[in-house]
């Protein structure tokens, strides 16, 4: 509307240009937006799920308000706009100018930009330490770091050993090989102690023989494990028993390892080499895994991947079936995938320099970022195609005519975003600041995609017109 005005368009006749030109570009791209978050629905963590409804219920009202309460609010409300001199170029109409004068240039350097980007990918470590998810001003962080540096800390990995049978935990077979897996935790450098019931027995055996120290082993007979077991419970104080670490009929124990502070993806290897060796020595337990908390939280990161994996698919394909149906043209929907995936890529390939891991948090990243940076590409082509489908503009001229309709936008916009997006860096909670700043950095790699890469795309491989369709003389363009 502000454009058209400066042309000496009066204000009515602007609105109604603007709601002609913007309404489908406007619709689509809130469209694109929705089914971005939409797919946070394939996250396994719930509060995922909610910020992609809530965001996509938000993006419908914004849309409803920009169409319908938008324009007669500006019908109402006085507005006065400074003519522009004719033949004055704005900063926009340079950049066109330089990017149809040294496309090749440019389109060299950026996808020389993009795959050195992209080869750092490999080097990002998918990890997460759910005590740093805080940041050192919280008192639960300062807590667990005087915890870990003085105490035992805070990390504690559980394993349910099932015995043969009922009772069983005190077969000496049992108990020899549950020691003997104890003795194995017990040689690793990250586990700091080791809770278990052969401790117990080979206590009560030495307290039995005079309290000798060479008869700190395991009893060799399963009715003496038995009598030793309910020697024990028996002199329990009142209120106490031993069910925290077997369970009623005792055909299992629990063993609970306290470990250092260690990273998800050591502990997911220390889990892995566990079942190893039960497989190999405690047949009873093969299929026996780790548990807790803190292994809840080595795995959700990488489920929460593995579905958004699926969502952001899902979402790529419904966003190019969309843009190709809107544009018309299976050329320019083709061409559309290539700035709306790299700014993805380049951005983890930033992330992979200044952090070199990511966690909970990148799991949502690309999808919530792909239907937020389509937009620009959107807006972008649809220009772009206007511009030849009414006047029978060549590629230069509709590029410049993109760049001075809607760069300006574009560049103003995705500020907004990234401006909104980076306060989440100001969050205490880890998982929030990453996403923040990982969002602001794929809206910013997309702007640059969308004025550099694009437009040269378009300059090389979309030809004079739009999948050969018609284009509508300059002249009767003129005379509607």
């Amino acid at each position: 509307m502000l454009q058209q005005m400066r042309r000496g368009v009066d204000k009515r006749a602007a609105l109604v240009e603007s709601l002609k030109i913007n309404f489908e570009p406007v619709f689509l791209t809130s469209l694109t937006t929705v089914i971005g978050f939409l797919s946070l629905n394939f996250s396994d963590a719930p509060p995922f799920r909610d910020l992609g409804n809530i965001t996509a219920m938000g993006v419908v009202a914004a849309w409803v308000y920009s169409i319908g309460f938008l324009p007669a609010l500006m019908a109402i409300l006085p507005v006065r706009v400074k003519q522009q001199p004719i033949g004055e170029a704005s900063v926009m109409d340079r950049l066109s100018d330089l990017v149809i004068r040294r496309r090749r240039t440019i389109m060299v350097a950026m996808v020389a930009t993009v795959g050195a980007l992209a080869a750092l990918i490999p080097r990002i470590e998918l990890n997460d330490q759910f005590v740093k998810y805080f940041d050192q001003t919280i008192q639960f962080r300062q807590d667990t770091d005087f915890a870990m540096e003085h105490l035992s800390g805070i990390y504690q990995v559980q394993w349910s050993l099932p015995a043969p049978g009922p009772g069983a935990i005190s077969e000496p077979a049992f108990l020899e090989q549950t020691g003997r897996f104890v003795e194995w935790l017990r040689a690793r450098d990250t586990v700091v102690h080791v809770q278990t019931i052969t401790d117990i027995f080979n206590r009560l055996n030495k307290n039995m023989h005079g309290d000798d120290p060479a008869w700190y082993r395991l009893p060799e007979e399963r009715d003496l494990a038995a009598q030793y077991l309910l020697l024990f419970e028996m002199s329990l104080p009142y209120g106490l028993d031993l069910n925290n670490q077997i369970n009623v009929d005792k055909s299992a124990t629990r063993i609970i390892a306290t470990l250092e502070n260690i990273t998800t993806n050591e502990l997911r290897e220390l889990d892995d080499a566990a079942t190893a060796w039960f497989r190999e020595n405690l047949p009873s337990a093969a299929e026996t895994t780790a548990s807790g908390p803190f292994v809840m939280f080595a795995y959700i990161a990488k489920r929460n991947i593995d579905g958004m994996l699926t969502g952001t698919l899902v979402a790529f394909v419904l966003i190019s079936l969309c843009l190709t149906i809107a544009l018309r043209s299976l050329k320019l929907g083709l061409i559309s995938l290539i700035p709306n995936l790299v700014p993805a890529f380049m951005a983890f390939g930033v992330w992979a320099v200044l952090v070199g891991q990511v966690g909970l948090a990148s799991s949502v990243v690309t999808a919530t970022s792909l239907g937020i940076i389509v937009d620009a590409t959107v807006h972008f082509l649809s220009k772009y195609q206007r511009a030849q489908r009414t006047t029978g503009a060549s590629p230069e001229e509709a590029v410049r005519y993109a760049f001075s309709t809607v760069g300006t936008a574009l560049w103003v916009t995705t500020a907004v975003l990234i401006a909104g997006f980076a306060v989440l860096s100001l969050s205490t909670f880890e998982i929030n600041a990453s996403l923040g700043q990982l969002t602001a950095i794929t809206l910013f790699m997309a702007i640059v995609v969308d004025f550099l890469l694009l437009p040269t795309l378009l300059l090389t491989f979309a030809g004079s017109r739009v999948d050969d369709e018609p284009a509508l003389a300059p002249a009767k363009h003129a005379a509607e």
